[in-house]
C-alpha cells in the first residue's frame, strides 16, 4: 500500500480517537446528569455548548472526509479493520491523558488487535 494511503488511514484513525477525547474531555465538564424529559433541553444546551464537545465533533467531521479520501484508494476490506487501530491508541490516550486504568485484560486485548492488523495489513 502506498505511504499516503497510510498516511490518510492514520490520519483519519487519529482524528477519530482526538475525537473521543475530547467528547470524554466534554461530557466529563458537564457532569453526570439523569435522563428525564424535564432535563432534555438544558442539558442537551449544555453538550451542544460544551467546547471540548464542539472540538469533538469537529475532529469527527474532518475523520469523516480523511476517510473518505482513504476509501477512494484503498479497498473497504483492507482500510476497515485499520480502525482497529484507533481501539488501541484510545485505550491508551485515555490511560496517559484522562487517567484511565488499563488491566491485564485490556493489554492482552490490545495485542490481539495489534496482530490482527498486522495480518491484515500484510495480505
Amino acid at each position: 500500500m502506498a505511504v499516503t494511503n497510510w498516511l490518510l488511514i492514520l490520519g483519519a484513525v487519529l482524528l477519530g480517537t482526538l475525537a473521543q477525547l475530547l467528547l470524554k474531555a466534554g461530557t466529563s465538564a458537564v457532569g453526570t446528569f439523569a435522563f428525564t424529559s424535564a432535563n432534555v433541553f438544558p442539558v442537551g444546551w449544555q453538550l451542544a455548548t460544551q467546547p471540548f464537545i464542539l472540538g469533538g465533533i469537529t475532529a469527527y467531521g474532518l475523520s469523516l472526509i480523511v476517510w473518505i479520501m482513504a476509501l477512494s484508494r484503498v479497498d473497504v476490506s483492507i482500510a476497515y479493520p485499520m480502525v482497529s487501530i484507533g481501539y488501541v491508541l484510545t485505550a491508551i490516550a485515555a490511560w496517559q491523558f484522562l487517567g484511565e486504568s488499563i488491566s491485564t485484560m485490556k493489554i492482552a486485548g490490545i495485542g490481539v488487535i495489534i496482530l490482527g492488523v498486522v495480518i491484515v495489513a500484510r495480505s
